[in-house]
């Protein structure tokens, strides 16, 4: 069994393409096709099943081989970085999944702190949505992913960074501004501008819950993941929208837009930074867990201005 043949195997069972893994590895596919001939027949058995033309499927065999393959990069790769460590060269790689809003608004600033402190390191950051970062967690494509607590399934590890609290996004002077605790009913009489469907854990799916629940109709004017969209929308009077917000720093501050809190409604949540249970952190990755627990958006300064974090 050799290094290559394991790094091949490894490639097409994530992008499930023998032509996309050739692409990946930097070799020809008919290459890439002979190795694992050579290795199914060292194994005696068949590790991909084909479906039709273009798709593959993993045998019983290559599952298993599949968990082997990731634990061996996985040793190597920490392997590597150990012993970087032990000469003092602080190289590496760190792979990091967030929403886009996440990226924007909360991540700037400790990025910035962690790259000072580790300018050798190989930084790649990924914009997706938060389903997205948990799959790349389990599949183990990403180090470390950043999204609300509540989407964390069980065989993965977190650890909380800062709270969240619900609220209603409307433009400044809209008549639920000021109000003690707005109603499901009185939410509903404007029209709603709400991230897409993300399960049954999303904070959409606990509002159209709530409707339901009073027996409420409402009418959804516009789907926005993106909350910096949401925001433009709202201010000019479309609708308005559900959110969550974190505080110590300032989120669309030259919007003219008001936080109406629903924590009579929802209590608060929290963003969690995720990771595959029982990883052996190196101290480029313990390193960057360090500087988030330093740079939270909700201590420190004493600000009670908000970030917004759509969910």
């Amino acid at each position: 069994m050799e290094w290559q043949q394991i790094l091949g195997f490894h490639r097409i069972a994530h992008l499930g393409s023998f032509t996309k893994a050739a692409e990946a590895t930097f070799r020809t596919q008919s290459a890439l096709t002979q190795q694992i001939r050579s290795l199914e027949r060292e194994l005696d058995c068949e590790l991909f099943e084909r479906i039709g033309k273009r798709r593959l499927k993993l045998t019983p065999a290559g599952e298993k081989f599949l968990a082997f393959a990731e634990g061996v990069l996985a040793s190597r790769e920490r392997l590597v970085q150990e012993i970087n460590e032990a000469r003092g060269i602080h190289r590496g790689t760190l792979r990091i999944g967030a929403p886009f809003t996440t990226l924007f608004h909360l991540l700037p600033e400790v990025i910035q702190s962690y790259t000072r402190r580790w300018p050798d390191v190989e930084l790649s950051l990924l914009d997706r949505s938060q389903q997205d970062v948990v799959n790349l967690v389990k599949k183990g494509d990403i180090d470390f992913g950043i999204v609300l607590e509540a989407m964390v399934p069980g065989d993965l590890r977190s650890v909380r960074w800062v709270t969240v609290r619900s609220v209603l996004m409307v433009p400044r002077g809209h008549p639920l501004v000021g109000q003690e605790k707005v109603s499901a009913k009185q939410m509903a009489r404007y029209p709603l501008i709400l991230p897409p469907r993300a399960g049954r854990r999303s904070r959409r799916s606990l509002l159209e819950s709530l409707f339901r629940r009073h027996g409420i109709g409402f009418r959804i004017v516009m789907e926005s993941s993106n909350v910096e969209l949401s925001a433009v929308y709202v201010e000019r009077g479309l609708g308005i929208s559900f959110a969550t917000i974190t505080e110590g720093l300032t989120g669309l501050r030259r919007r003219k837009l008001a936080f109406v809190p629903l924590d009579h409604y929802f209590k608060p949540a929290y963003i969690a930074v995720i990771m595959r249970k029982n990883r052996k952190l190196t101290q480029a990755q313990a390193a960057f867990i360090e500087t988030l627990t330093e740079i939270r958006p909700s201590g420190g300064s004493g600000s009670k201005k908000s970030t917004t974090c759509r969910t």
